[in-house]
């Protein structure tokens, strides 16, 4: 039988209503959520996201402020900004909209992100409780993709799980909550690519999650009967968007896998949403 379709939009919607109700009772304490955005320069993929994630937050009552700045700004100057936004009671949430230009440092500035106000959960510190197995602020794209796994009421102890894609923000976090889960975890990169044994790990998957950004990097014939696939992947291909995963085949392999668009990319949004919220309790606590 064809594989069911996890629909993200729905799972999102779901996380949403429940948000709403939290945040009406975060407003009645004297709290409104607020989310600030910083934008460098100009980038089509990035608007994108910066429009939905603006649409997301309007809809549900948290305000969305987006800072932008011109493409020759100095890493100092963003760094006084964000440091700026640290020290601001009125600012729940930072996210810190990528990719930036090539002479600034992601990594430095994203440290200087207060790691309670960290919508993003990027930061060393958030990263640091994903290996502890207690994120209170976690990776958004790697929350999402369990959520969507949960979300087939699959048991997980003892599952085969292959991560293809090692990325600070998706690969690593996710095999990391996965292992938390008691799932056996492997972690497929270039490496695997060049010795030819990436179809090896992805045939005995039972849950597949891949991240890499390559349209059709994974055959639907390697797909082992029965598997999740969870795939995060976002490519252009013929005025399309793809996945990284070959759809069509795979379904007919899979039971339970997840459309591009409309499977991860929702559920990633709604994880920025929650963890604005969640932002916001951690700091209502601390007054």
């Amino acid at each position: 039988m064809p594989a069911k379709i996890i629909d993200g939009v729905k799972i999102a919607n779901q996380i949403k209503e429940k948000l709403k109700v939290e945040i009406e009772e975060l407003k009645k304490k004297g709290r409104s959520p607020s989310l600030s955005a910083i934008q460098v320069g100009e980038n089509p993929g990035s608007r994108v996201y910066i429009n939905a994630q603006k649409k997301s937050c309007e809809k549900i009552g948290i305000e969305y402020k987006l800072h932008q700045f011109k493409e020759d700004v100095t890493q100092k100057e963003v760094a006084d900004f964000i440091r700026e936004l640290n020290n601001d009671p009125k600012v729940s949430g930072i996210i810190l909209q990528m990719p930036l230009p090539e002479h600034l440092n992601a990594r430095q500035l994203q440290q200087i992100i207060d790691p309670k106000k960290d919508a993003e959960g990027v930061s060393p510190t958030n990263m640091g409780m994903v290996v502890y197995g207690k994120p209170f602020l976690g990776p958004c794209t790697a929350m999402a993709v369990m959520e969507l796994i949960r979300s087939t009421g699959v048991k997980l102890y003892g599952k085969e799980a292959v991560m293809v894609g090692h990325s600070d923000i998706v690969g690593k976090p996710t095999a990391l909550l996965l292992l938390d889960q008691f799932v056996t975890t492997s972690v497929c990169h270039i490496a695997t690519g060049e010795r030819g044994t990436l179809p090896e790990y992805v045939k005995k998957a039972e849950i597949l999650i891949v991240a890499v950004g390559k349209a059709n990097l994974i055959k639907g014939e390697w797909i082992k009967e029965g598997a999740i696939v969870i795939d995060v992947g976002i490519n252009r291909v013929g005025g399309k968007i793809v996945g990284d995963v070959e759809f069509e085949v795979a379904k007919e392999r899979a039971s339970y896998i997840t459309p591009v668009p409309g499977g991860v990319g929702p559920v990633t949004t709604a994880m920025l949403l929650k963890n604005t919220i969640e932002a916001t309790k951690l700091q209502l606590e601390q007054k």
